[in-house]
């Protein structure tokens, strides 16, 4: 699995609707060309049934900034470790879903 969702999604030509989550919002202002304005609220979707509020904030930082990602994968602390095994299973999941 890519480091971060956003690498197999995660790109925006256009704003991000005022309505839109904070991953889609991140998704649409991200560089990444694979994204698309219709992925990225599927992925933000997935992330609603997924992810806690907290949980998708700071995902929603790991697009914009994926070296954070990298630093809880490989951190030591429980609460990261439980983080990342959510966020592997919500990466998972948006594969399935989203394409």
């Amino acid at each position: 699995m890519a480091i971060l969702v956003g690498s197999v999604a995660l790109a925006a030509m256009s704003a991000a609707p005022v309505s839109a989550g904070v991953i889609e919002r991140a998704c649409r202002q991200s560089d990444r060309s694979a994204a698309t304005p219709e992925l990225c609220r599927c992925i933000q979707k997935v992330a609603n049934g997924s992810l806690s509020f907290r949980e998708r904030r700071k995902v929603a930082k790991w697009i914009k900034e994926p070296h954070m990602a990298q630093e809880v994968r490989q951190s030591d602390r429980r609460g990261d470790e439980i983080l990342w095994e959510r966020y592997k299973a919500f990466g998972a999941r948006v594969q399935e879903v989203c394409g």
